[in-house]
């Protein structure tokens, strides 16, 4: 009798991705409690007693945005309390003492806008960090984040959109459609939450133009992005060609100059 044995489950690897810290100052100024704000390429965090209460990027709707695209808040309600505070941390929080919104709806924007902002804050970065102490900040009414969970965050996030589709290219170049070609589902179907994305392709707008203008966050829209990108919807449009190279060096056969130097040449004979 022939027996066949089952072969070996692999031995797990560890991700050091997974465990290596994302930031090892952001890591040292949660282990200390520190109090300030940590300034990063294309982010800001904000840190309470160690923890990330405020978070901001250019690359992610605000809290502002959050709150108003779809009707949660009234654009006036916020311009209001921005004008009377010195920021959007202050702003949420003199709406939630006011109970111009719900408790429940502010602080899941709120940490919907921290979480976002903080995906882009923590990205890979070609400059270092800056921290600010600054005792201002504290805990306020609005949850906060551990440092540790938005970098175990980040890193899902980063995972999840390679496993989608792992060139970042269609993250920030401008869109353009495109006609689904060989193996990458000919005519898939479109969620709404993606025909919605696939509108707004127009050329120009990039996927983060395209979250701000549908007032939603920034990843969730990159996630709709590289799904489209697979699908051979869209595309990231093509970069323009580099100019050629100029030609070598040649030396002039002008014949005014060729004569010049023949009657230099007499000259110099007499």
């Amino acid at each position: 009798m022939t027996v066949v044995s089952a072969p070996q489950p692999a031995l797990p690897v560890r991700d050091k991705a997974a465990t290596r810290a994302l930031s090892p100052m952001l890591t040292r100024l949660a282990e200390e409690r520190a109090t300030g704000v940590l300034v990063r390429e294309h982010g800001v965090l904000h840190l309470a007693e160690g923890r990330v209460v405020h978070a901001e990027s250019p690359l992610a709707p605000g809290l502002d945005v959050l709150l108003t695209a779809h009707g949660t808040l009234a654009g006036a309600a916020w311009q209001q309390a921005a004008a009377r505070t010195p920021g959007p941390l202050h702003a949420a929080e003199l709406l939630l003492r006011s109970g111009v919104l719900p408790t429940g709806a502010l602080e899941l924007c709120h940490l919907d806008a921290v979480y976002d902002a903080g995906y882009f804050a923590l990205a890979p970065s070609s400059t270092p960090g800056r921290f600010r102490y600054d005792h201002a900040p504290r805990l306020g009414p609005l949850p906060s984040v551990p440092v540790v969970a938005l970098e175990r965050e980040t890193l899902r996030r980063r995972l999840l959109l390679h496993r989608l589709w792992p060139d970042p290219a269609a993250d920030s170049a401008p869109l353009i459609r495109a006609d689904p070609v060989g193996g990458r589902a000919p005519g898939a179907p479109v969620t709404p939450r993606q025909r919605a994305v696939l509108d707004r392709v127009d050329g120009v707008r990039t996927a983060i133009d395209i979250a701000r203008n549908l007032g939603r966050q920034a990843f969730h829209t990159l996630v709709d992005v590289r799904r489209l990108t697979a699908a051979g919807q869209i595309a990231p449009a093509p970069t323009a060609a580099a100019p050629p190279p100029p030609p070598p060096y040649q030396v002039t056969t002008d014949p005014d100059i060729a004569l010049l130097k023949r009657l230099r040449d007499a000259l110099e004979a007499l």
